[in-house]
């Protein structure tokens, strides 16, 4: 297969194990490979150095101190847009992703379909089998909650790490406004959403080992919602007030509107009538049940619109 400048970015953190072996495996067609080495404890920078001193495709970036994969991977992307490749693959240094697999990862970006492809580990029933169980319900509570703040309603299993992005597309994005931690990946499928770029998913599988995943619980359960809920907003203001003002925008106000009065109307009237021991009028009730009701509508009318809005043609032809 010819070369068509395809470069990958694999950050490296307590990773001197195994980042060898995920290298060692990299298809002929990538022309340069991007080991960051995160600050890492374990030295896996200086392990790749020697083991791959004469291979002219392996290059070695270093950070000081331990920043993040979030930041391995601008670091990285920036590096890979100066030298000029048309599309950045990002491998994880643990051996959990197949490198055999980065072919079918960038095809859909080289035939100009996608501008970007990310692996899809729940796409198969019988692929599942081998992931630890806590993974398969953060990963499914996780994705759900992507959906929303992202706006790519058909992608699932939103923090897979074995990704593809067409070079022009990269370039536009605020790089440095990226997370820098694990919600690297959401992060990134909220500022393409803004882009109106083209998301696509790769079933691939996952090979799982005794490895202890480091990503904490404390972060999946409680300080990921929160992001994936401040993303939803900016989303919403982005993407249908400051840029576009629609129909759905419109759905979207009456009904949040409607939902917040009929609530705070019930519950205060509720309230004031158990304390006087006495039951709601039927207008009393009316006059909350319809906002609820009404908004509820408008409110589900907003999310068809979402949910067909998702992006179809891809923006890097015209970039």
């Amino acid at each position: 297969m010819q070369s068509q400048a395809i470069h990958v970015v694999i950050p490296c953190y307590r990773a001197a194990a195994t980042v060898g072996n995920v290298i060692a495996a990299v298809v002929p067609m990538v022309e340069r490979i991007y080991c960051v080495d995160d600050g890492c404890l374990e030295q896996s920078g200086r392990c790749v150095d020697e083991r791959f001193a004469d291979d002219d495709r392996v290059e070695v970036l270093y950070h000081p101190r331990n920043l993040g994969v979030g930041a391995a991977m601008v670091t990285g992307y920036k590096r890979a847009i100066a030298d000029g490749a048309r599309v950045i693959v990002k491998l994880d240094a643990d051996g959990q992703m197949d490198p055999a697999d980065i072919p079918r990862l960038v095809a859909p970006i080289l035939n100009g379909t996608a501008d970007y492809v990310k692996g899809n580990r729940f796409f198969n029933l019988e692929d599942l089998w081998g992931m630890p169980f806590k993974r398969k319900l953060g990963n499914a509570g996780l994705s759900f909650f992507a959906k929303l703040s992202t706006g790519y309603w058909s992608l699932f299993d939103p923090s897979n790490g074995f990704t593809a992005i067409h070079t022009s597309v990269a370039a536009v994005l605020p790089l440095d406004a990226l997370n820098r931690g694990y919600f690297f990946e959401p992060d990134l499928l909220f500022r393409l959403n803004t882009l109106h770029a083209v998301v696509l998913d790769l079933p691939m599988k996952a090979r799982y080992s005794d490895e202890t995943s480091r990503l904490s619980e404390w972060d999946a359960l409680f300080r990921f919602p929160f992001l994936h809920a401040r993303n939803f907003v900016k989303r919403l203001f982005l993407n249908y007030f400051l840029r576009n003002f629609s129909l759905a925008s419109l759905n979207l106000l009456i009904g949040v509107t409607l939902l917040t009065f009929g609530f705070t109307f019930g519950l205060f009237e509720w309230a004031m009538n158990s304390q006087r021991e006495v039951f709601a009028s039927a207008g009393t009730v009316m006059l909350a049940a319809l906002p609820i009701i009404i908004g509820s509508q408008q409110t589900l009318n907003f999310i068809a619109y979402d949910m067909a809005s998702t992006p179809m043609q891809p923006i890097h032809p015209r970039l």
